[in-house]
């Protein structure tokens, strides 16, 4: 595969997208944990190369971030941008992970403690197994970033991930607000939850690689990741009514 070069005002960067074939795989195996059992991983791999292309024609070196950061920022998005093409999450599943994160908000306003999974189910008015299904459908809609998994917009799912990756000062501004007040609910989290939201954003191991760690079942850490973003969700709705507000 031929390099591509991309030209600066002051100097060029060549950039052999061979070089970074292996973060594509990286990046779409990770991926691929969370995704549902249809999706191939080519088709990942594919939509990932995608973005690397895109990513060492628009590169500019003169804005601080390393190349393979910006890179990962094009494949993760051109993957989604790709799954979501394809329509295979029902906007029902992005319903249900609503009313989860209100049942969520509720009892813990009603306890001032944590909700557990059983106080949740029970305010759905559904049995455990109910609600760990609702956990395990959601679980397939959080594929490029924590703060994407706690957004509560709907109407983002018709956008191109691409195309707000980077945007205007006041976005970013919003942006980096909203990093600031989930960094700080993450801290609030229980434990065996921020530990999930760890490994697997930070450290990015996979599902199967976490429940090692934690000595449970894949499809619990899942649920445990689920569990975490929908609790952040519903603790981040009083931050944005007052950011609205202020």
């Amino acid at each position: 595969m031929a390099s591509v070069q991309t030209r600066m005002p002051i100097q060029t960067v060549e950039i052999n997208v061979e070089d970074y074939a292996a973060l594509v795989k990286r990046i779409a195996f990770h991926m691929m944990a969370r995704m549902p059992a249809s999706v191939q991983v080519d088709d990942l791999i594919q939509a990932g190369m995608v973005g690397l292309l895109e990513a060492a024609q628009k590169y500019d070196d003169t804005k601080g971030a390393s190349f393979e950061t910006y890179a990962g920022i094009r494949i993760r998005g051109a993957i989604v941008d790709e799954m979501r093409r394809g329509d295979w999450a029902p906007r029902s599943v992005h319903r249900n992970a609503r009313k989860v994160a209100e049942a969520v908000a509720i009892v813990e306003a009603r306890t001032g403690c944590d909700a557990r999974d059983v106080d949740v189910a029970e305010e759905l008015g559904m049995s455990l197994d109910e609600y760990y299904e609702i956990l395990q459908d959601s679980a397939s809609t959080k594929l490029f970033s924590l703060e994407e998994s706690c957004e509560d917009d709907d109407s983002k799912l018709d956008q191109p991930v691409s195309s707000i990756a980077l945007q205007g000062p006041s976005e970013r501004t919003m942006h980096e607000a909203m990093q600031t007040a989930l960094v700080a609910e993450i801290d609030n989290l229980p434990e065996r939850e921020k530990l999930v939201l760890s490994l697997y954003y930070e450290q990015e191991l996979n599902l199967k690689e976490i429940g090692q760690v934690l000595e449970v079942s894949e499809s619990r850490v899942s649920q445990i990741h689920s569990q975490a973003t929908m609790r952040l969700r519903s603790r981040l709705a009083d931050w944005r009514e007052n950011r609205d507000a202020s």
